[in-house]
């Protein structure tokens, strides 16, 4: 009963952290574009330590971000950068529940990049799911509309740029993960490192906020913060295979927002397109756990 107790909180951890990011991108689409995306990643990063801070108390303190892979660290920050610029940029331009479906390609990036980087070997069914996975973000596009594509293909662009990023991060965190560094030190230094940088671009630019504003600045850094820890506890309690998929839950939560809050109501083509990509993205996980229950 405690390990049933244990994998229903663990659950609940990941669709809480997904309605989190979902909420975290929705105070960024408030902002309707009148800040700096730079500016909108220092703020993020800066914001997000109040809630990080005592996770690193409780881990030893400042010891606890020791580290012997600085250069690790700084590709992983540089990665994670292009995801938020890509993420960030996204969510002021297009739908939230576009945004959301376009960053789940991450998994068909992270599969392509395996072999590669990791040595990895990828099965033709797996790269049929990529293939496919890429379909439907055709499917969402609607490239054959009369006046070209449905949505502004530099957005677009830059959106799966990021989930490159992401991707490109993730293996990153493999890495770091597999050269000894704790979770605690990856998180940390990938905010502090991101900070460092957005400030550089972010001053020279700079927007004053007003005082709402100001509040969603702070909420979208401390509830990406809150996410974040409600993501790891969980995937330290349960099996990451039991709770990768229930991560899709954040399409329901930023079509709901988007509903609700900016009238986005996603026409047939990008719900087919969603679909698609869900569907792909769900085959390549249950291959790469059928394979892992084999070996």
């Amino acid at each position: 009963m405690a390990a049933v107790t244990s994998q229903g909180r663990a659950i609940l951890g990941v669709l809480g952290a997904a309605g989190c990011f979902a909420l975290s991108a929705g105070c960024v689409k408030a902002l309707d574009g009148v800040f700096p995306v730079a500016q909108l990643i220092l703020c993020r990063n800066v914001f997000a330590f109040p809630a990080l801070l005592p996770v690193l108390l409780a881990s030893g303190g400042w010891r606890a971000m020791r580290t012997a892979n600085p250069w690790g660290h700084a590709l992983r920050c540089v990665f994670g950068l292009f995801g938020m610029l890509g993420a960030f940029y996204g969510y002021g331009v297009l739908p939230l529940a576009t945004v959301t479906a376009l960053g789940f390609t991450m998994p068909f990036f992270l599969t392509a990049l395996s072999v590669p980087l990791l040595k990895e070997r990828v099965g033709w069914r797996r790269w049929t799911a990529v293939l496919v996975g890429f379909a439907g973000v055709l499917v969402m596009l609607e490239p054959w509309a009369k006046g070209g594509p449905s949505y502004p293909m530099l957005a677009v662009g830059l959106v799966l740029l990021g989930a490159l990023g992401w991707a490109l991060a993730m293996i990153s965190i493999r890495r770091l993960g597999q050269s000894g560094e704790n979770s605690v030190s990856i998180v940390l230094w990938f905010a502090i490192g991101s900070a460092l940088v957005s400030v550089v671009f972010a001053v020279p630019a700079w927007v004053w906020p007003d005082g709402t504003q100001w509040l969603l600045l702070i909420a979208v850094g401390l509830i990406s913060a809150v996410a974040q820890l409600l993501m790891t506890a969980a995937y330290r309690a349960a099996a990451a295979t039991m709770l990768a998929p229930f991560e899709y839950s954040g399409i329901v939560w930023t079509t709901m927002l988007g509903a609700l809050f900016w009238a986005e109501w996603p026409d047939g083509w990008a719900l087919l397109g969603i679909a698609i990509l869900v569907s792909s993205g769900l085959f390549i996980w249950w291959r790469e756990v059928s394979l892992g229950v084999r070996r």
